[in-house]
């Protein structure tokens, strides 16, 4: 029998959180980066590679997939996990982000979203309704509400209008996660988070954090960061949202994003990550190391033995030299963007479990500084 959806925080260090989160495919380390898995692969990385890397959980696309393969399909083939070979848990978003990015595509009402394929321009609808049956096709653990999600920044009239909308629309999506569930289309073990909205405003943030922690949600995102302000409105949003949220309860930042802002996130009680940086970066030729960022094009790497990292748990980053990988990059061969993002996906998933051991031995702080300083060397 599944196991309900569970979170139980384990210690709290500072701010820092160190947590468990159990879900119908199986349990979640926090703090956690989920790889994106946008189309149902995340790019250029084996699942096998994903697994030996420690990645406990990845993320997959609503948007995405209901345009192809279609969530019917999914769900006729056993759903995402059987679909990509991928056994452990899966968060989907709603789709609510990619709609943000059609503008010229989509018109939002208090309905839902109408908008035109990227791939076709066919003609869509996606309700609050229609997310959340997408994301039961599929079989997500962990499901998301449809927000909606503005580029930053954005006029207070605008602000506090998505704020409301996406409040109606978290509202609509309990409902329909609790039909699925009645149907039983959705078990125990899978659980739904709201999404806080608001941009850097204060207020509008509170109010979206008040309302939907009054509704009662399985976890809560801070969505809409990321989205164009500077790293400090960034972190003084979560300053002031993340102690408006349950702390019995998992809070997720959406989008977010290079190591040093996932160590201030996590310094600010964060528990759940993702952000295609990882695998984007592999696929332009840049690793992320405890050294710092490097950029595999630059001429200096040519003659360069040395391997990304000699230590690393991950063959990419510890048997192939430098060199080599500059050869793969400048030539434009698969492999280079195929072993740099799997050396930036295990980087990332060792960044997680050194904070969590960071945590448990209640020396985040700092472990934190000293992190920070490395990561911010130009390698």
């Amino acid at each position: 029998m599944t196991e309900p959806f569970s979170f139980a925080l384990r210690k709290v260090d500072g701010g820092a959180r160190l947590g468990e989160i159990i879900t119908a495919h199986g349990k979640i380390r926090t703090p956690a980066f989920m790889p994106v898995g946008t189309a149902g692969t995340v790019k250029a990385v084996y699942v096998d590679q994903l697994v030996a890397a420690g990645a406990d959980v990845i993320l997959g696309n609503t948007y995405h997939l209901m345009l192809r393969p279609g969530a019917e399909r999914v769900a006729r083939l056993g759903g995402l996990h059987k679909f990509m070979r991928w056994e452990k848990p899966i968060l989907t978003d709603s789709g609510g982000f990619q709609v943000m990015s059609l503008a010229k595509l989509r018109k939002i009402t208090d309905a839902g979203v109408t908008f035109q394929s990227h791939l076709d321009g066919s003609s869509h609808e996606l309700t609050p309704e229609r997310a959340i049956e997408i994301q039961c096709l599929l079989g997500a653990d962990i499901q998301m509400q449809l927000d909606e999600c503005l580029a930053l920044p954005a006029g207070e009239a605008e602000l506090k209008g998505a704020v409301e909308r996406s409040i109606a629309w978290a509202a609509r999506c309990q409902r329909a996660f609790e039909r699925q569930r009645e149907q039983g289309a959705a078990g125990s073990g899978q659980a739904l988070f709201a999404i806080v909205q608001g941009g850097t405003n204060p207020e509008h943030r509170r109010r979206s954090a008040e309302a939907l922690v009054a509704m009662g949600f399985a976890g809560y995102a801070v969505g809409g960061l990321a989205v164009g302000e500077p790293q400090d409105l960034m972190l003084g949003t979560l300053d002031f949202t993340t102690p408006l949220l349950p702390p019995d309860k998992p809070r997720y930042l959406m989008g977010v994003g290079t190591p040093v802002d996932i160590i201030e996130a996590v310094a600010r009680g964060i528990d759940m990550f993702d952000c295609v940086l990882p695998t984007r970066s592999g696929r332009h030729g840049q690793a992320f190391t405890w050294g710092g960022k490097l950029n595999l094009r630059n001429a200096k790497y040519a003659d360069d033995p040395a391997p990304l990292d000699p230590d690393s748990r991950c063959p990419a980053a510890r048997d192939y030299s430098r060199a080599y990988l500059h050869h793969l990059v400048k030539s434009g061969e698969y492999l280079g963007a195929m072993l740099l993002s799997w050396a930036n996906v295990a980087f990332y998933q060792d960044l997680m479990q050194a904070m969590r051991e960071a945590i448990a031995g209640g020396r985040f702080a700092s472990w934190a500084h000293e992190a920070k300083l490395r990561l911010a060397a130009v390698a």
